[in-house]
């Protein structure tokens, strides 16, 4: 039959004791620690998760921002293409007018010139008339005389003469 055996009693309560002193003193601690370490690595990788996102998030912003930066760069070297013509332009149809301008005065002060010379001209060869007048006339010859002749021949020698310029 069974005897019951008092050792065998106390081995198992010693068994159980043992049991809950490990447990409580052991196998808690060593969860706890096991619970941390996981719910650190969790959070380890929701932060690297959400520094991943905000990563791709800015770096869509940069590419975003580099076209635009792009883009803006394009408009200002075609308003400056624009600005560099337009004021190119402007340059050259000044120096036009300019050179028109003095073409202009340049032919201006020719035909002074040209009117000055010919004036100059009428004026010795009127003289050079008068004197071979005087010579053929003589001395005694008349100073109205003199004056009318050479009146008729800065007539003449003026209108024979615009004429075949005008031609």
């Amino acid at each position: 039959m069974l005897q019951f055996n008092w050792n065998l009693l106390f081995n198992i309560i010693n068994l159980i004791v043992l049991y809950l002193l490990l447990k409580k003193f052991l196998v808690k601690p060593v969860v706890a620690v096991m619970e941390k370490r996981k719910a650190l690595i969790n959070e380890g990788l929701e932060n690297a998760k959400q520094t991943q996102e905000q990563a791709e998030s800015l770096k869509g912003q940069y590419a975003k921002a580099l076209e635009g930066a792009k883009g803006e760069s394009e408009e200002i070297v075609n308003k400056a293409k624009t600005y560099a013509k337009t004021e190119s332009d402007r340059i050259i149809d000044e120096a036009q007018q300019q050179a028109g301008k003095m073409l202009e005065t340049a032919k201006k002060n020719i035909e002074t010139e040209k009117k000055q010379a010919m004036a100059g001209m009428r004026s010795e060869i009127a003289d050079l008339a008068m004197q071979a007048a005087t010579g053929v006339v003589g001395a005694n010859a008349d100073v109205i005389a003199n004056e009318q002749i050479y009146d008729r021949f800065l007539e003449e020698g003026g209108t024979g003469h615009d004429e075949s310029d005008h031609q």
